[in-house]
């Protein structure tokens, strides 16, 4: 059975004439009232619960621009803009949510958990799993597409992520996440609601460094148009193709042997198919040509008097020269030993909105490779954090 999705959320006006504020009642299809549900701002650590009589109040110190969640387990996650519902009396109905359908053409299994759990770790989380880790993750359903080569994870329960070393407790509603070995590519997406748990100078460092040189970082910047000044460097780039890489028909030429030998013992690999495996398997497609240094920042985004827009065609290589932070005499100081990092951002032509918080949107669209794509959950800072937090 497809499983299908039905949320409602009801607005009715109550206009504040100068506090920013969110207020409701949440109820289910019923009208009978959910206590206990998680209302956050996406990414941040800003958020409330509802009462026992479904009642919640969320009062914003300045204007935001993020989605508004309401999560509550064994229903359906709702998720809008804040901007549709700020400084107005809501009515959210949420529904219950279906269980995962296992009975499907690439069923969910066992059998792929335990394959795929520490490469899904690795990529989704990082690799400190000392600690940084899903406290539920027994409760993800993972399944593999032979064929294709395609992994996907599903998470029917909230996951409850635990980082020591930037002390939070994260409460991430992971939507989707999908791994396709082929291109040696992934993505995922989910809402995150994030809550301190610790805050020594130790953990303060900790964050300090994530944040130098991150995406949020640079997004920040952009926003502000501090791109130069904070010490990022942009230059444009382009895909050139790799004459070393196996053409169309060469590729073709090894599927064919592939479907001939499928089922065939002791096969001797051709010199010839087994030159075009190698070079498969040690060049790229695509080698990358920078054909523009710093570039300015009016070559990759517009504004208007409220919006930041970032858009650009072909890709940007991203450079920053990073100087970690240090703990020094109880002060906050910067080593003297530069690391340089490198990104490359790819739009796919599409148009992203930025806040100055640092938030893209929508997210998924926009391809990170290089020290970008190394920002994972282990370094993920809420969308409200500061320097020095």
């Amino acid at each position: 059975m497809k499983k299908t999705i039905v949320l409602l959320l009801v607005i009715i006006p109550f206009y504040f004439s100068i506090a920013q504020i969110i207020k409701g009642k949440v109820l289910n299809e019923i009208d009978q009232p959910i206590p206990n549900t998680t209302i956050y701002l996406d990414g941040t650590t800003i958020g409330t619960t509802s009462k026992e009589d479904g009642s919640f109040m969320l009062d914003l110190s300045s204007k935001k621009n993020a989605n508004l969640v309401f999560q509550k387990e064994n229903y359906e996650t709702l998720s809008t803009s804040i901007t549709d519902v700020l400084n107005k009396t809501l009515k959210v109905v949420l529904m219950k949510a279906k269980t995962i359908e296992e009975v499907q053409i690439v069923p969910y299994t066992e059998e792929s958990y335990k394959n795929f759990i520490n490469y899904f770790l690795d990529t989704f989380i990082g690799y400190d799993k000392e600690n940084v880790r899903i406290r539920n993750q027994r409760t993800l359903k993972f399944s593999y597409d032979k064929k294709n080569k395609i992994l996907n994870v599903k998470a029917p329960k909230t996951l409850i992520i635990e980082n020591k070393n930037l002390g939070y407790e994260i409460e991430y509603n992971l939507i989707g996440f999908s791994a396709d070995f082929n291109a040696n590519m992934f993505n995922y997406m989910g809402t995150s609601f994030f809550k301190k748990t610790k805050n020594t100078d130790r953990i303060k460092l900790n964050r300090m460094n994530a944040y130098e040189g991150s995406m949020l970082h640079f997004f920040r910047c952009v926003f502000q148009k501090t791109v130069s000044e904070d010490g990022f460097i942009v230059n444009k780039v382009i895909e050139v193709p790799n004459p070393k890489y196996p053409t169309e028909d060469e590729l073709s030429k090894l599927t064919n042997f592939r479907e001939m030998v499928k089922n065939s013992r002791n096969i001797k690999i051709p010199e010839d198919i087994s030159e075009i495996i190698s070079r498969k398997n040690s060049e790229k497609p695509y080698a990358l040509a920078i054909t523009k240094l710093k570039i300015p920042i009016s070559d990759y985004s517009t504004r208007n008097e409220n919006n930041v827009f970032f858009s650009f065609p072909d890709m940007l290589q991203v450079n920053y020269i990073k100087y970690f932070y240090e703990l020094k005499n109880k002060q906050f100081v910067k080593n003297t030993i530069p690391v340089a990092l490198s990104s490359y951002l790819r739009s796919e032509g599409e148009t992203f909105e930025v806040s100055k918080e640092g938030n893209i949107t929508p997210p998924e669209q926009l391809i990170n490779q290089g020290d970008f794509s190394k920002n994972r959950i282990e370094n993920m800072l809420p969308l409200d954090y500061q320097l020095g937090d």
